[in-house]
């Protein structure tokens, strides 16, 4: 009876409802099951809390009209007009719906307004009535079907509360948006019961920020597709982070590709769990102020950022500032006392630094071919096993050094030590040159990921091996400036 159109707001609406009979599949619903959902709505969505709730989403509607409180009646035939349009013998208008194509609902939403059309009320980020701009023919408000308007009155229940504002998520995977909407769906309906049963007012928090909530909850997805073996194809997700309310309606998209989406998918797996959350775990931003009351310090902790997460949403742009700053473990020096980046240290945290992971990361995310990842590890190898093998600290440490001049001399004295010693050289002419430079002792643009590749493998083979372990200040402490914000 309902199919996906492309358009989020309705989507997620669509996804709810199948959600809520258990049909994974739209097209299997029903007009009973449609019957459900909006017999639902209509007796929770002029009630507390989901009557406060909706202020976000639809300002000023028949379910949240303040004029509406002493007249039950008013929310209840407003509910009729909205909810039931859906039904075999509601009237039909010769135009069609913008999000269906199917025909527009012939009831009008008031007795003000034309029959069919849509406002901010009804939709959320529209604009309101009267108002003509970006409408065709300059006639005002959106024409809607009643399998549309259902589904948008019912895309809240499928959205998180986050920071007072609705987060939706949609994917060109049906699935994907699915699986969000029952998820969400689930968590609402068991917060509408204590809610009620407390006699809250309002809904609770996601208890995360939305960025992070978002990661979180793909992971926690991620993760039951992987034990319940069900099979993945690549898609990419997008999150809606959105308020409707009053003068100041905001929306704010994160977007996350197929590849990064692809690399989250892998990091749930057994081969790469464990390495992934502990890195995970290093990275939750906990913010409590100073001189503040007790109350006013848990409810700074309700919304937990994690910083790992968030910066996922800048990949694949910041791909090397973030395999610095999470695989090699290189503190961010920002003036925000919360931020866990601050306090990174290759010294203290060599165990967490995972070739495995970087390698993963290299293949999905930044798109490295096999072969030069593979030259990176093996000229790794070699330099870790001289450090090792000849205690030499000092050769160590200047492998970090910024400028190139400086790297490549190091490198050349060591190669030469080696052959002196009749021992064989440390790099050898064609690697050296296809992982740092263009010919000519011109340095790759991309030396430093090379360089930074090359000592994420050493610092974890020299760990393994217990040298990192007992020689500590062989690792200078490096911070770096990062523009950032809380």
């Amino acid at each position: 009876m309902l199919s996906y159109t492309g358009h989020p707001l309705v989507d997620v609406g669509i996804a709810t409802i199948a959600a809520f009979v258990k049909k994974r599949d739209p097209a299997s619903l029903t007009e009973t099951d449609l019957d459900k959902v909006a017999d639902f709505m209509a007796r929770q969505y002029v009630v507390d809390p989901l009557k406060t709730f909706l202020t976000v989403a639809f300002p000023n509607s028949g379910f949240t009209q303040p004029a509406f409180n002493k007249k039950p009646e008013k929310r209840d035939e407003y509910a009729k007009r909205v909810l039931y349009g859906y039904k075999a013998d509601t009237p039909k208008l010769k135009e069609s719906c913008v999000f269906t194509g199917k025909p527009a609902v012939g009831v009008a939403f008031s007795d003000k307004l034309p029959p069919g059309r849509a406002f901010r009320q009804h939709i959320p980020l529209i604009t309101g009535e009267n108002v003509i701009n970006f409408f065709p023919w300059g006639n005002a408000g959106l024409l809607v079907s009643g399998e549309a308007l259902l589904a948008i009155q019912a895309f809240p229940l499928g959205c998180a509360k986050c920071n007072g504002r609705l987060l939706a998520v949609h994917s060109d995977n049906p699935d994907l948006t699915y699986e969000f909407a029952a998820k969400f769906l689930e968590h609402n309906r068991k917060a509408i019961t204590l809610a009620q049963q407390g006699g809250s007012k309002k809904l609770p928090e996601a208890g995360a920020s939305a960025r992070t909530f978002f990661i979180e909850t793909l992971l926690d997805i991620e993760q039951s597709r992987q034990d319940e073996s069900i099979e993945r194809r690549p898609s990419s997700v997008t999150a809606y982070h959105l308020s409707n309310l009053g003068s100041t309606p905001s929306l704010d998209i994160y977007h996350l590709p197929l590849e990064i989406t692809d690399f989250l998918s892998q990091v749930v797996s057994p081969d790469y769990k464990t390495e992934w959350n502990a890195l995970v775990q290093r990275a939750w931003w906990v913010s409590i102020p100073k001189n503040k009351k007790k109350k006013e310090i848990q409810e700074d902790t309700q919304h937990q950022r994690n910083v790992l997460y968030e910066d996922l949403l800048q990949l694949p742009e910041n791909a090397r500032q973030f395999l610095r700053c999470y695989f090699l473990r290189i503190p961010v020096r920002t003036r925000f006392e919360g931020d866990p980046r601050r306090t990174y240290s290759l010294r203290d945290e060599a165990n967490l630094v995972s070739w495995k992971l970087t390698e993963l990361f290299l293949r999905r995310i930044m798109n490295m071919e096999k072969d030069r990842i593979d030259q990176i590890r093996t000229l790794a190898d070699r330099l870790a096993d001289y450090v090792f093998e000849e205690n030499d600290k000092k050769f160590f440490a200047a492998l970090f050094e910024p400028r190139y001049d400086y790297f490549r001399t190091n490198l050349i004295r060591a190669t030469l030590a080696c052959v002196q010693k009749g021992k064989s050289p440390l790099i050898k002419f064609d690697p050296y040159i296809e992982i740092f430079e263009n010919g000519d002792e011109i340095a790759r643009s991309d030396w430093r990921l090379a360089r930074d590749l090359v000592l994420i493998r050493m610092v974890e083979q020299l760990y393994q091996k217990g040298w990192l372990g007992s020689q500590p200040e062989a690792v200078p402490e490096i911070s770096e400036e990062l523009e950032t914000t809380p």
